[in-house]
């Protein structure tokens, strides 16, 4: 399957002051598949070094920083002779050998003419647990679950996905019912790769649920590998309240539904952890609509999300009838999903860091907001084609916004106060 990250790999590689990477991202979001065939693609010879099962190469990076002894080191381990101008280095699982992270900033300074990627599950974990982090001597790219239009390729329909990235609205329109049938099976399927692929082969729904259920299990046990004590059980609480938190009218974290009578404080390093493994996101909220949005952001009042819708309806125990055909019971989630679906596709697809709005004493919430370039844009996300929005038709009426967009699953079209955007589409913001 094709991912985007690999066109930005290939940018950073012809970089004139081309940098050590680091590759940051969940577990299981495809890192290190991704780095391994930008090896085969672009370059000659991979040297590959996992930290996680070489004890041998963790004491290599415990020595001094030597990176000629280094590279011996790495050529001995894998049985590649590297060179800088045809070879890849790759140090996966970084996080375990924590002055290896150290050692970029000398490949940086004393070794820049060899390609250098690192990855780790992990890492913002290490980092801040103690671990020297080289500030300002390494790229960074961020990894996440399959958008949906990756999604869309991946199964096999590129010519969908080509006409999303023309902006070819009267073409989407012809093939609505498309769209709208791969991202319900979206909804239910989710992003993860293993997943996805799995459905490409097998085209079975049950086969998708049973290993969405073995990631989360995965997910679940590095929280005791790598926590302990009151802030597992902490981390534990936070990570189950996600779905109910999200399936509230009002989405914001409530840390009295996590456990009754908890406050902020007592969460704080378990959310912090669950944000530094990459398997949560958080959107705060701001209290103004004005540039930047950045410098009205509350600390105290953000909604929490999870990596990928997919896992989401996993967690929440929801069949795929109830995605795909729709009934009474999944009509309160519905919003939830398509919220979750939305911060996804922004994170992965798009620029820009959503926030969302709301106004003290006032029912008018904005679901999401971004700061494009000049401007200050409100999203509305509605689950279905009930286009109702008084809060949104409301916020634009009293702060006259150049730009608005509602997304749902009705057609493109531009109105004289907003745009209405496509769900399938919303990459397009």
């Amino acid at each position: 399957m094709e991912r985007y990250a690999m066109r930005l790999l290939e940018a950073w590689k012809e970089k004139e002051n081309r940098k050590p990477l680091i590759l940051k991202g969940a577990r299981q979001v495809g890192k290190t598949w991704l780095m391994k065939e930008f090896g085969k693609r672009c370059f000659a010879k991979t040297a590959y070094i996992n930290f996680d099962n070489s004890q041998r190469m963790q004491r290599v990076f415990e020595g001094d920083y030597d990176i000629e002894r280094i590279l011996l080191a790495i050529q001995i381990e894998t049985g590649i002779t590297v060179t800088p101008e045809d070879t890849l280095i790759i140090l996966d699982e970084i996080q375990e050998a924590p002055r290896a992270i150290a050692a970029l900033k000398y490949f940086c300074e004393n070794a820049p003419g060899y390609a250098v990627i690192a990855a780790g599950s992990l890492l913002g974990v290490a980092i801040h647990q103690g671990v020297s982090f080289p500030v300002g001597k390494v790229d960074t790219l961020e990894l996440y679950p399959l958008s949906y239009r990756e999604f869309l390729e991946a199964v096999g329909e590129r010519e969908l996905s080509e006409e999303i990235r023309k902006k070819d609205y009267v073409v989407m329109t012809d093939f609505r019912d498309k769209y709208i049938e791969w991202l319900k099976r979206y909804y239910y399927i989710g992003g993860m790769p293993e997943v996805v692929y799995n459905f490409t082969l097998h085209k079975d729904f049950n086969e998708v649920r049973q290993i969405q259920n073995t990631i989360i299990e995965l997910y679940e046990s590095d929280f005791g590998k790598h926590s302990g004590g009151t802030e597992l059980s902490r981390i534990r609480m936070v990570w189950n309240s996600i779905p109910m938190q999200l399936a509230k009218e009002n989405k914001k974290f409530f840390f009295g539904k996590v456990k009754e009578g908890a406050r902020a404080k007592d969460f704080e390093i378990a959310i912090e952890w669950l944000l530094d493994c990459g398997l949560i996101k958080k959107v705060h909220k701001v209290n103004k609509p004005a540039m930047p949005l950045k410098a009205y952001m509350e600390f105290s009042a953000f909604k929490l999300f999870l990596l990928d819708v997919g896992l989401l309806g996993a967690m929440s125990e929801l069949d795929v009838v109830s995605i795909l055909e729709g009934n009474q019971i999944f009509i309160e989630f519905k919003g939830a999903m398509t919220e979750q679906y939305v911060l996804q596709q922004l994170v992965s697809d798009t620029e820009y860091t959503p926030y969302y709005f709301s106004e003290p004493k006032s029912a008018c919430e904005i679901d999401f907001i971004v700061q494009k370039r000049g401007a200050i844009v409100p999203v509305e996300v509605k689950a279905e084609e009930n286009l109702r929005a008084k809060s949104f038709k409301a916020y634009c009426g009293r702060y006259k916004p150049d730009y608005a967009v509602r997304t749902s699953m009705s057609n493109y079209r531009e109105q004289d106060w907003m745009i209405n955007l496509p769900l399938y589409a919303i990459c397009n913001l």
